[in-house]
């Protein structure tokens, strides 16, 4: 059975340390958290502890190219200490996915990482949003990101993104499964591309999560993007995943 998480940047606005926000994740059924950019700001110890006394577990981490590319020892370091093994690149520009050359390269670069990540004991992933799924010749540009990258490059599939995207979430977790360990469980008006509440928007999560329990996702991760009240999502979030896994 899959472990459920929450993705914490989408309690970004709740003005509390991160720790106090860890205590928060730790009195739902929340597993595991995936940390966003606020770990970089905070004390590793006494992130440590929070995780600890809430018996949660690091699912994975939200991480930058450019950090990892950039500050490479810093950065690993960083989530070594907290348990991390599973690194995820978040965001590249739309231009990345506009013509084959923009793919080209950004394959490239995530294939470099992943390789130093590896010999170092970490899995490397990749998160859409929408601008991956633009049409290149014919299919979406993750296809062609897909085909470029090694299978340590692994796709942590953003749902609710896919279908703003104008792709069937669950039939892509179905095409992809063996890429996927990290499923990103969020909805979305797909016309507008509003992030909203899970069961709001666009996505059949009963499909979608049997998708992923077929594909033998390791985690199934919460996040809403831009949430009206963060506490009340972080209680749905839990009950809805633990309803699905």
């Amino acid at each position: 059975m899959a472990r459920t998480a929450i993705q914490l940047y989408t309690l970004r606005d709740i003005d509390e340390p991160l720790p106090a926000l860890l205590d928060r994740v730790g009195d739902t059924s929340f597993e595991g958290v995936e940390f966003a950019h606020r770990v970089g700001e905070a004390d590793r110890g006494t992130v440590a502890d929070a995780l600890t006394r809430n018996d949660l577990a690091p699912a994975a981490a939200h991480v930058g190219l450019a950090a990892l590319e950039e500050s490479y020892n810093e950065t690993t370091a960083r989530y070594r200490t907290l348990g991390v093994e599973t690194l995820v690149v978040p965001w590249l520009d739309p231009e990345h996915f506009e013509s084959e050359a923009g793919v080209a390269d950004a394959a490239e670069r995530l294939n470099a990482v992943a390789a130093d990540l590896a010999a170092d004991g970490f899995a490397l992933g990749y998160h859409n949003h929408d601008q991956e799924f633009t049409d290149l010749d014919g299919r979406p540009a993750l296809e062609e990101l897909l085909a470029r990258t090694d299978d340590r490059v692994g796709l942590e599939l953003d749902l609710g993104w896919a279908a703003v995207g104008g792709v069937d979430p669950a039939a892509y977790l179905e095409r992809h499964a063996d890429r996927i360990t990290h499923v990103h469980v969020s909805d979305a008006d797909a016309a507008s591309g509003t992030p909203v509440e899970l069961g709001e928007g666009a996505l059949d999560l009963d499909a979608c999560a049997a998708a992923a329990r077929e594909a033998g996702a390791d985690w199934f991760v919460y996040e809403n993007d831009d949430p009206s009240d963060a506490a009340a999502s972080l209680t749905h979030g839990a009950t809805t995943l633990d309803r699905l896994r």
